[in-house]
Formats: C-alpha cells, structure tokens, sequence
C-alpha cells in the first residue's frame, strides 16, 4: 500500500473518532452544567474541558478569560479556526476520506459524506444551540454507523487495519487525557487521605457521585461499571475500569490490544522498533495491578502513558505515513 494512502487512511479514522470523543466530553459536561452548582464550580467543568484537549491557551487568546457554556461550545463545536472542534474533525474526515474515495467501499464513503454535509446543515440553522444534547448525540450515532460500515463491508486487509489502528490509537489517548485532568483534580483528596476522613470533614456525597458517574458517562461506561462491580461508585473502581479491564471497550488496556493487533497485520521491516513499544505497553497494562498503579500517582502514570502513546504514533508515522516535514 502506498503510504500516502495509509496516511489518508490513519487520519481520517482519528479524526471520526476524535469528532466523537469531543462531543462526548462536551455532552457528559452540559448536562453536568444543568445541576444546581455554584458559578465557579461551573466554571471550572468548562476550562477542564478545554485543558483535556490542551486549548486553554488558544480559547483564551481568542476569546479572553471568560469561560462560559456559550463560549467554549460554540468554540469546540463550530469554530473552522479550532483544528480540535467538532467541524474541523469531521471536515478533515470526510477530505481524507475523498483522497482515497477509491480505496473505500461505497457505503463507508457515502458515511463519511453525508455527515459532513449535514452536520454544515446543522450549525447553520444553529440546531447545536436550540437543544446541544439532540446534536452531540446525532455525531456519536455517526461516528458508531462509520466504524460500523466499516467492519461490515470493507475487505479486512491493510486498508482496514490502519483504520482500525488511527481509532484506537485516538481512543486511547482521549480516555488517557480525560481520566488525567478529571482526577487529578481530585487525587489528593481520594487517594491522599483515607474515605473515612472525607465523610468526617464533611464532603459532599452526592456531588461525587455525579463527579464520578459523568466520567463514566463520558464513555459510555456507567452501566458497565455497575454490570462489573455491583457496588457504589468509588474512584479506585474507576480507575480500574477505564485503565486496565481490556473487557470495556474504551479502557487504554482495550484500545492497546486492537493496536498491536493491527499493526501485527500490517508490520513490516523496518516496524519492529514501533511494534516492540505497542507490545510493551499492552504487557504493562496486561498484567498491571490498579493498587500499584495509584500507589506510585495515578498523574505520573496517565503522564507516561500519554508520551508512550505519541511515541508509539510517531514510530506509526515513520514506518508506514506520510513523512512529517
């Protein structure tokens, strides 16, 4: 395969599933915003969102330091300028997938086409903002229907796989991201003192169960954790979920194993060195242990696993993509 068509078709994946991820984030904190709440807890939900998809800094020169609900939707939802919004993902999407119309069956293309024509309906007639919710839904419906069409009608050869490997490759590094800045916010007080000690000082139990089911929520994990541990919601169990069962399939431990499986397929010579880092880190989470994990910090942990990951996408991008000028 020539690797500009690989390039193409990396991309195009990354960027359905990022579109995805983005509204799943934005969804999960507007209806978390609806929830009696103070003005700066508020606050604070939107500039975690932005810090997720590290664009602080960019909405903040363009848009000051006034972080509302408004601002940061229309900012991640519609904003052509913002390469992480919702638009820019599915436009690039549907570009790359035009580069390689031929590679692609008719019903995958004919997917990636019309949810971007209409999705441009959409915010022109301002749908997001009548009812933000209805909007957020309708794109993760459309990222599911293209990962779909894609399993049921393209021929499982390395077409496929590269698309397989940009979703997940994308998938892990989102959940990475989510599961650092929403916990790290929290960590000294969960894992730093013991839970006896937050119900004496008085800690809102009902805040942190809707703290802590919003994160599943976020990734389609609230009925999976109750499925799997039967018990209330506790930050440790969380963890657990999302980094180490390879049963939920949105956890780094899920999305590790569907990497190195698809590069297995398409490895080459000069692959080995990318293959090896894969294998490793699917190993580490393999055969980790969630107590050692948050013994050592939870933060360093997601930190290194971020850096492996680009590592490991880099490595991905020299021995298969496009060269990177």
């Amino acid at each position: 395969m020539l690797s500009r068509t690989a390039d193409h078709l990396f991309w195009m994946s990354r960027y359905m599933e990022r579109a995805e991820n983005t509204a799943r984030m934005l969804d999960v904190n507007y209806q978390t915003s609806l929830l009696p709440q103070s003005a700066d807890a508020a606050e604070k939900g939107w500039k975690g969102l932005l810090g997720i998809s590290e664009l602080s800094g960019d909405f903040a020169a363009r848009h000051g330091h006034e972080v509302t609900a408004r601002n940061v939707m229309q900012y991640m939802v519609a904003d052509d300028k913002n390469p992480s919004s919702i638009r820019s993902c599915l436009m690039a999407a549907r570009e790359n997938a035009r580069a390689v119309r031929g590679t692609l069956t008719t019903e995958v293309w004919e997917t990636q086409n019309q949810t971007w024509l209409e999705f441009q309906r959409m915010v022109a007639e301002s749908d997001f903002q009548k009812d933000p919710s209805a909007l957020f839904e309708w794109v993760k419906f459309r990222s599911h229907l293209s990962r779909g069409v894609t399993v049921g009608t393209m021929l499982q050869d390395e077409a496929f796989h590269f698309l397989r490997i940009g979703s997940f490759l994308e998938r892990a590094d989102n959940t990475a991201r989510l599961l650092d800045v929403k916990f790290h916010a929290v960590e000294s007080e969960f894992f730093g003192a013991s839970q006896s000690q937050g119900v004496a000082n008085g800690r809102d139990v009902e805040y942190d169960f809707y703290h802590w089911s919003a994160i599943l929520r976020s990734v389609s994990g609230f009925e999976v954790y109750r499925k799997a541990y039967r018990n209330v919601i506790r930050p440790e169990k969380v963890a657990e979920l999302l980094i180490l069962r390879a049963d939920m399939p949105r956890s780094l431990a899920a999305c590790m194993n569907e990497v190195v499986t698809n590069l297995e397929f398409v490895a080459n010579e000069q692959s080995g060195e990318t293959l090896r880092r894969a294998g490793r880190l699917r190993a580490d989470l393999q055969y980790g242990r969630i107590d050692e994990i948050l013994s050592t910090g939870l933060h360093a942990f997601l930190t290194q696993f971020l850096e492996r990951v680009n590592t490991i996408g880099a490595g991905i991008s020299r021995d298969f993509l496009v060269p990177v000028q």
